[in-house]
């Protein structure tokens, strides 16, 4: 059987650590596995990873040393022409001129959404892994890069609160989260932070002012608020603003961590997480799993189909919420 690989959407530190896993797990159980680099538009185009040695398939030197390296050697991209049906069209065409059998895509959302419309035009197996820093789908505790990404942040926002306290200010720092909460939730629990504004709870301005008012009367003279991308009131500027109008009595600033989250060697817990997803993905494939994402619950490794996971909705925890709740009071 001949199996693709590639990666999709926002890169995410460990995509290399499960494009190995897959290449190595592959050719142990009798497998050929095509890299293709730059997500669904390398599918389109037949852009396929070239190895010194192997040629269009990846051998076990191909990947040699690769869980240990962030970004994505494949390279990743959001494909404009996949969305149309002229273009997944010619993927299709493509993989099968190529004589692919199956796919494995990494990435978030919007590829496991192409992967469900690749299925409706292609014959081919597809089983997806989850790669994403967001930590926002169903069907895994964790995705590939949410780790790290955290440990990104908490180190960035452990620097600035140095900085907030020897100038005495509030900083609201801005971390990635269009449409989930996990960073910011885990990342304020992690470095102490005093308010965290996520998209799943609503955001009280006057409710926070009130708080920080109380905050000064205590005798903190600094603070840390974390801001998800996607909180329902705006980004970190947005909330400053509003802050102020209503009487913030700290000096603020803003922080835009922005695409540092996504970058760097991926953590341990990364490392390991997408080598056991890779592994679990070319064996899903090898006993006739199809429209499957690969994620980890517990100890168990599972198979949710893609439809679960893309209507699912993802919910932080409430015990997490009340921990950072009665932290910060």
């Amino acid at each position: 059987m001949r199996i693709g690989v590639f990666c999709s959407g926002g890169d995410a530190p460990g995509m290399n650590a499960c494009v190995r896993a897959v290449v190595r797990t592959a050719i142990s159980e009798g497998h050929e596995v095509v890299g293709i680099n730059r997500g669904y538009d390398g599918v389109i185009d037949g852009d396929f990873y070239q190895s010194c040695n192997e040629g269009m398939t990846m051998g076990l030197r191909s990947v040699s040393g690769w869980s240990k390296e962030g970004g994505a050697f494949l390279r990743s991209s959001r494909s404009s022409r996949f969305r149309t049906p002229e273009g997944r069209q010619q993927a299709a065409q493509t993989l099968q001129a190529n004589q692919i059998d199956a796919l494995i895509p990494i990435g978030g959302d919007g590829t496991l959404t192409g992967a469900i419309e690749l299925a409706k035009i292609w014959d081919g197996q597809i089983v997806g892994c989850p790669g994403t820093i967001d930590n926002d789908l169903c069907g895994t505790d964790f995705t590939i890069g949410f780790s790290t990404a955290v440990q990104t942040a908490t180190d960035a926002i452990d620097k600035i609160r140095d900085t907030a306290e020897s100038h005495e200010r509030m900083f609201l720092i801005e971390v990635m989260g269009r449409h989930s909460g996990y960073i910011a939730v885990h990342a304020a629990i992690a470095c102490g932070a005093e308010i965290a504004a996520i998209p799943e709870t609503p955001t009280d301005i006057s409710g926070i002012i009130d708080y920080l008012k109380l905050l000064k009367i205590r005798g903190k003279d600094s603070i840390m608020m974390i801001v998800a991308e996607g909180d329902e009131v705006g980004d970190a500027a947005t909330i400053n603003r509003m802050l102020a109008e209503n009487g913030c009595p700290f000096s603020t600033r803003t922080v835009v961590l922005g695409h540092l989250q996504r970058g760097g060697s991926p953590s341990p817990e990364d490392r390991l997480r997408a080598t056991q997803m890779g592994l679990a993905a070319v064996r899903a494939i090898h006993d006739g799993q199809n429209g499957v994402m690969i994620g980890i619950k517990g100890e168990d490794t599972i198979a949710t189909p893609f439809l679960e996971v893309i209507n699912g909705k993802r919910a932080i925890p409430d015990h997490l919420l009340h921990l950072l709740d009665t932290m910060a009071n």
